[in-house]
C-alpha cells in the first residue's frame, strides 16, 4: 500500500499522512522473530470454487454489499484460476459529477502495489551482481540514520526502524496546504531523518514509506536512470503490460476513474484524481488497470523477471501484521501473495495464489475507511469467504496514522 496521508494502509498497501497509506498497515510495528525468515502463517491449499452462475450472483450480492456498507462509488474484480472460470465485473460509478459508470477498462491509481516494481527493479541489480541484500544502505545513500547497519533486504522487509516520513505533521501540512506540488525523494527522506529511528535493524516489522524511498535511490545510483525511466523500460515493458505506467509527474492516462478521499484539511469528501502522486514516489506513485495488474499479479508471485533463487528470497517472509507474512515487498497473506494499495480516492489488492494458480485484483475509487476498515480489505475478505472459504484475505485495521 502507499500509504494514506494519515492512516495505515492495512493489508500490504500503503504510504500515508493523514493522507494516507500506501498500501500495508502503515506506521505498525510488530516484533520480528529474529532476523530468520519464517514460514508464512497461513494455509495455502489452492480450494478455488468453481465459478459458476450462482456463485457468481453470490459474488455480485457481496460486492454490492461492501459498496453500500462502505459508501464505495465504483469498484472492478477480476477473479479466475484454470478450469475455475472467470468473473470480471465492475459496478457503480467512476465520476460523481456525471455518474459514467465503472468499467474495466479505466486507469486507476496503485498506490503502495509500486512496491512491488521498485522492489522487483532492486532483485534485478542483485540477479545482475549490482548490488547484495546484505549491503547497508549507505553504501548506496549518505546520511541515512544506523545507515551502516541497515540492509537492503531490511529496507525491502519494512524491518530498518526508520520513521516513517508520512507520519510526519510537516509533511501533513506541505502535503495538504498544496496537494498537487511535487516532492524530491531528498524533501521526503528529510522528514523521516528528523526523527530519531525507531528501533534496532531487524528488530520489528513497521510498516514505513521511508524504506522504499531509499530502494528507489538505490536504483537510480546503480542504473544511472531515473527510477520511473527504469521501471517503465525494464520492469513494465518486459513484463507485457501495455496500461501501468510509473509517471513523472501528475499526469493521468485517460481514461481513468475519478477518485474520491476524506483525507484532506476539512475533513470533507473532495476529488483527489489530479493529486499530484510525487509524495508517494517508489512507495506509491504509479497507475496501472484492471488487465495489467491480473497479469502482474501472476508475474510478481511466480517471478519470472528473476532469477528463482532470487525469488525464493522474495518469497521468505516474517512475521509481520497478525495473520501475515511480508517477504521483500511482498505480502502474503492466508495464501495470498502480493500487495494492497492506498493513496487519497484509491485503492487496490493486487494477488496470487500459486497452489489453485488463481488471482484475485480489486480496484476501487476511494480510500474512505468504513467504521476503521480499509474497503479494500472489504471486499477482498468477502470475495475470499465464498470462493477460498479456507484462504480467506484478511489484514488487521490499525489505528495508526499513515
Amino acid at each position: 500500500m502507499v500509504t494514506r496521508v494519515r492512516r495505515a494502509a492495512v493489508a500490504a498497501a500503503a504510504i500515508g499522512m493523514a493522507v494516507v497509506p500506501l498500501g500495508a498497515a502503515a506506521g505498525s510495528a510488530w516484533s520480528a522473530p529474529g532476523a530468520a525468515a519464517v514460514a508464512a502463517p497461513v494455509r495455502d491449499d489452492g480450494d478455488f470454487a468453481q465459478l459458476t452462475p450462482a456463485v457468481k450472483q453470490q459474488l455480485d450480492e457481496a460486492v454490492r454489499k461492501v459498496m453500500a456498507q462502505a459508501h464505495v462509488p465504483g469498484v472492478m474484480v477480476h477473479l479466475s484460476a484454470p478450469g475455475k472460470g472467470e468473473y470480471v465485473k465492475a459496478f457503480g460509478i467512476a465520476d460523481k459529477a456525471t455518474r459514467a459508470p465503472m468499467r474495466t477498462d479505466l486507469n486507476m491509481r496503485i498506490g503502495s502495489v509500486t512496491k512491488t516494481f521498485t522492489v522487483t527493479a532492486l532483485l534485478q541489480l542483485v540477479d545482475q551482481g549490482k548490488v547484495g541484500l546484505d549491503d547497508p544502505i549507505g553504501t548506496y545513500v549518505a546520511g541515512v540514520p544506523n545507515g551502516d547497519r541497515i540492509t537492503l533486504r531490511q529496507l525491502a522487509e519494512m524491518r530498518s526502524g526508520l520513521f516513517n516520513y508520512s507520519e510526519d505533521p510537516g509533511f501533513d501540512k506541505a502535503f495538504f496546504a498544496d496537494p498537487d506540488r511535487p516532492f524530491t525523494p531528498q524533501e521526503l527522506l528529510a522528514y523521516s531523518f528528523k526523527h530519531p529511528v525507531m528501533f534496532e535493524p531487524g528488530a520489528k516489522f513497521y510498516y514505513s514509506n521511508t524504506n522504499l524511498i531509499l530502494l528507489g535511490l538505490v536504483v537510480e545510483k546503480e542504473t544511472g536512470q531515473q527510477l520511473d525511466d527504469y521501471i517503465n523500460n525494464r520492469v513494465v515493458a518486459p513484463a507485457g503490460l501495455k496500461h501501468t505506467l510509473f509517471p513523472k509527474g501528475a499526469e493521468f492516462p485517460s481514461p481513468h476513474a475519478h477518485g474520491y478521499t476524506n483525507q484532506t484539511q476539512s475533513g470533507k469528501v473532495e476529488d483527489a484524481t489530479d493529486w499530484n502522486p510525487s509524495w508517494g514516489w517508489a512507495a506509491g506513485a504509479m497507475i496501472s488497470n484492471l488487465d495489467d495488474m491480473t497479469s502482474w499479479a501472476k508475474t510478481l508471485a511466480t517471478g519470472s523477471l528473476l532469477e528463482p533463487a532470487t525469488q525464493a528470497q522474495r518469497l521468505k517472509v516474517i512475521d509481520a501484521l497478525p495473520g501475515t507474512g511480508y517477504g521483500l515487498g511482498i505480502f502474503n497473506l492466508h495464501g495470498w501473495i502480493g500487495h494492497n494499495g492506498s493513496l487519497p480516492g484509491y485503492e487496490a489488492v493486487v494477488t496470487y495464489m500459486p497452489q489453485a494458480k488463481a488471482t484475485m485484483v480489486i480496484m476501487l475509487n476511494t480510500d474512505i475507511t468504513a467504521e476503521g476498515e480499509e474497503p479494500s480489505t472489504l471486499f477482498a475478505e468477502a470475495i475470499t469467504r465464498i470462493v477460498t472459504p479456507d484462504n480467506v484475505y484478511t489484514l488487521p485495521a490499525q489505528s495508526t496514522t499513515k
